[in-house]
């Protein structure tokens, strides 16, 4: 062998005795003491951990509870889920109310077999049975006419502009949705003048306005020298165009001395000028 294979030979020789020294020298690294300390179990030739453990179960309870106020450890002893326990609190803590033993049937994941052990215990506190319970037949039928007013008879009459909703609903043929309406456009207006006016109402119901007498009428004045052209047109019976000739007329003659003043301009008619009449001022 010549001077450089002896130098690469006696360098192989250096590393194979450095690993055998690693190798049979250096104590192995113990195992770690949880894995130490855990039970196996033997499979023929091969040992396994237990995958699960045996986690001891809670002793079921039968007694006397309110689902509305039990709390979590008398619900837990009566034999239910963690689970369920938190729906139970976040349904009450909404306002939930358990009013009688079927309710609490309602229960996610509450089984026939739970529900017919648990059900002779339930006990549902008069303070959350339904108020209508206190009260007699006399009493039930005073606060249904709150919901379904009497009507009036053949020949009783309100005042159109001083009745409320709860009056307006007494007329036959009169529901909350007219009663709304009635009141809407009389505010638009300023107060009715005439029951002729119920008419304006799309689809109003004629048999109705029998019922209705204006008295003493006093409707709220605009004044159409002062008022802009925005202010104008928000009446029912002032369109744009109608709006718009009043303050060009304003703008180019002066101020109004009578709504005649308009009656050679083609926007107003004579039946416009009528029906305005008793809501302007100068």
């Amino acid at each position: 062998m010549n001077r450089n294979d002896r130098k690469v030979a006696i360098a192989a020789i250096i590393v194979a005795l450095a690993a055998l020294t690693v190798l049979f020298v250096v104590p192995a690294g113990e195992e770690p003491k949880d894995e130490q300390a855990m039970p196996t179990r033997h499979v023929g030739k091969r040992s396994q951990r237990p995958k699960y453990y045996a986690v001891p179960s809670q002793k079921v309870e039968t007694f006397a509870f309110d689902p509305n106020t039990a709390d979590s450890t008398e619900l837990l002893r009566l034999g239910l889920q963690p689970w369920q326990v938190r729906n139970i609190y976040r349904y009450r803590a909404k306002g939930g109310i358990y009013r009688t033993k079927e309710d609490f049937a309602r229960l996610y994941g509450l089984t026939v077999k739970d529900y017919r052990r648990l059900e002779p215990y339930i006990r549902i506190s008069d303070d959350y049975l339904p108020a209508a319970s206190l009260v007699g037949p006399r009493d039930t039928v005073r606060r249904d006419t709150l919901k379904y007013p009497v009507k009036l008879k053949e020949h009783e009459t309100i005042v159109l502009n001083t009745a409320d909703t709860l009056q307006l609903r007494k007329v036959p043929g009169i529901g909350a949705y007219y009663a709304g309406r009635i009141i809407r456009y009389g505010q638009r207006l300023g107060g009715y003048v005439s029951v002729d006016q119920l008419d304006e109402i799309d689809d109003f119901p004629q048999e109705s306005k029998k019922y209705f007498v204006v008295q003493d009428a006093q409707p709220r004045k605009l004044n159409v020298n002062k008022l802009t052209l925005a202010e104008l047109r928000r009446h029912p019976y002032i369109n744009y165009y109608q709006a718009k000739a009043i303050t060009d007329y304003r703008r180019l003659r002066g101020p109004l001395r009578h709504l005649q003043d308009l009656h050679l301009l083609q926007d107003f008619s004579q039946e416009d000028i009528r029906r305005l009449e008793p809501y302007v001022e100068y």
